[in-house]
């Protein structure tokens, strides 16, 4: 029965870190891997191009070609977890409204973290494609900067389908005055259950309010902000597991708690970009007043 339970309050738990994530997996990550991330470390595949194609001999036939799909190593190196102390109940006493409360919480703060992390993890790409204009996007240039973004990703064999642009909300605020901005209600429904705001240039658009980059250092003299980062999930690499599944912990025997207990659990997880050619990113440079 133990068991059991921490199995279904794990999944409890992913279902409100799905749902609540920007970074979601299958329309931004792809977790395909081999291994076992509890092990710290799998194998992602990496295809960089697509089967080639050739003329056909009927009398010769055709030789065959080598797949391009190659392995890289991604870390687990994220290791996070939650202890959430429920007061007043031994494990076996907490009422079910409780225990509810406490895996909704603990899903929506792994997500607000796993984004964080995840967005951190984009920007950071090497290889990335930077646009050279520093300055805020403005209702007259929002579209302009979109459509760069989609004729570099082009140019770097990335695929229409599957496109994605995640923006901050400022960028939002002036790419939806352009009357090329398909709205969320013209979308399907299932990029509206994901999470989507809209379309455009090819991108789905998704907003976060995690896309500052950098802090001011005192070399540049400047603070950075991105204004929004598109990209495709055959790069983007997440995987995510349950080092120790969320469980209810009686604190009993541990000498300092009397009748209480503790959701518990640990996430581990990695991420990485394989190709920081196929993510294009705009920011703001600001110049930041002396003494600051």
């Amino acid at each position: 029965m133990a068991h059991t339970a921490q199995e279904r309050y794990s999944q409890l738990v992913d279902a409100k870190l799905r749902a609540t994530l920007v970074t979601k997996d299958n329309l931004i990550f792809n977790n395909r891997y081999e291994g076992d991330p509890k092990a710290g470390k799998v194998k992602v595949p990496v295809r960089d191009t697509e089967v080639s194609v050739g003329a056909y001999d009927k009398a010769a036939g055709m030789a065959a070609t080598a797949g391009s799909t190659t392995y890289m190593d991604l870390d687990i190196d994220v290791d996070e977890a939650v202890n959430e102390l429920v007061d007043g109940f031994d494990a076996a006493s907490v009422p079910d409204g409780i225990v509810a409360d406490r895996l909704d919480s603990a899903g929506y703060a792994l997500a607000l973290s796993m984004d964080k992390k995840s967005l951190e993890a984009l920007q950071a790409a090497a290889d990335a494609n930077i646009s050279a204009t520093k300055t805020a996007c403005t209702a007259t240039t929002a579209y302009k900067e979109a459509l760069a973004a989609k004729r570099t990703l082009s140019r770097a064999g990335v695929p229409n389908e599957g496109r994605w642009m995640i923006v901050a909300p400022e960028y939002l605020e002036v790419l939806m005055q352009d009357e090329k901005f398909i709205k969320q209600s013209d979308l399907s429904q299932e990029l509206v259950q994901a999470g989507a705001v809209g379309r455009i240039a090819g991108f789905t658009v998704f907003e976060s309010g995690n896309m500052d980059f950098e802090s001011t250092t005192r070399v540049t003299g400047k603070k950075t902000t991105t204004e929004f980062i598109c990209g495709h999930p055959n790069w983007c690499h997440r995987v995510p597991e349950w080092q120790v599944p969320v469980h209810l912990q009686d604190l009993s025997g541990s000498g300092k708690y009397i009748g209480a207990s503790a959701v518990q659990g640990r996430k581990v997880y990695g991420v990485k970009v394989s190709k920081g050619k196929t993510l294009y990113i705009k920011r703001i440079e600001t110049a930041v007043p002396t003494g600051s």
